[in-house]
């Protein structure tokens, strides 16, 4: 078996893809550097990510699985799972095998299957994340709200953002992944903080407790108990979201 490790990155995964066909590997298979420590007893060639390289083989794919193909695939990486570059990898030499079919509609195939399964679940994180993130306005005037999603979905949430609240500088930062994103009202950039997100409340503005209380408050007083539906309220809001909402905390 001929292991070929990339940094990570989705560019790096195509530009490994691309060696692979360039050098003609026997068996190979492409792992993330994080995980190439853990084949003991294999040789493992490091992949340098070329841009050249990876923009062939997405032009490749575009051709054959147009853009949203391409998106696909690109949710797949997002969802971090290990058997990723298996089954994309698996998903491309179906593809050139048959060169005049949009593979990815075939859902017979295994790992089309596996494809269409992350792409579903990692939209549905990113539309999540959306609608319940709640931003907390701190002392420099920046609105600023932590995400801890199962996936990473923050990459496919900047427009989102960005659009939606475009008067105001913003930061969403993603905890498990110590990354997050920040707007300037004028461009978003992405940042790596040392964050002690514990403490993150003795930087609110002077309003933000007090507006907090009072939309905690009206959310408990215009709660009907004799209406309250436990099970449908946690069918639409997973209580795995409750973190991100104002409403739910306890002051």
């Amino acid at each position: 078996m001929n292991i070929l490790s990339y940094d990570n990155t989705l560019e790096g995964f195509f530009t490994a893809v691309f060696e692979v066909y360039e050098y003609k590997y026997l068996n190979p298979k492409i792992v993330r550097q994080s995980l190439a420590q853990n084949a003991l007893f294999s040789e493992v060639t490091p992949i340098i990510t070329q841009q050249d390289k990876a923009d062939r083989v997405t032009q490749r794919l575009e051709k054959q699985i147009g853009k949203e193909g391409l998106r696909e695939i690109l949710f797949g990486f997002l969802s971090e799972n290990e058997n990723f570059e298996d089954i994309v990898f698996e998903i491309i030499k179906y593809g050139i095998e048959h060169p005049n079919q949009n593979i990815l509609k075939n859902y017979a195939h295994p790992a089309v299957l596996q494809l269409s399964k992350w792409v579903k679940s990692v939209g549905r994180e990113a539309h999540r994340m959306e609608a319940f993130v709640r931003f907390e306005l701190l002392q420099d005037g920046i609105y600023f709200a932590q995400i801890k999603p199962d996936f990473n979905v923050l990459p496919l949430t900047i427009s989102y953002f960005k659009e939606r609240y475009q008067d105001q500088k913003w930061l969403v930062y993603d905890t498990k992944r110590n990354f997050g994103i920040y707007y300037d009202l004028k461009t978003v950039e992405w940042i790596q903080l040392d964050l002690e997100i514990k403490n993150i409340t003795q930087k609110h503005d002077q309003t933000e407790r007090k507006y907090q209380h009072l939309w905690a408050e009206y959310f408990d007083h215009t709660n009907i108990k004799e209406r309250k539906n436990t099970k449908l309220h946690i069918q639409h809001v997973p209580k795995r979201y409750w973190k991100y909402l104002t409403e739910k905390r306890t002051f």
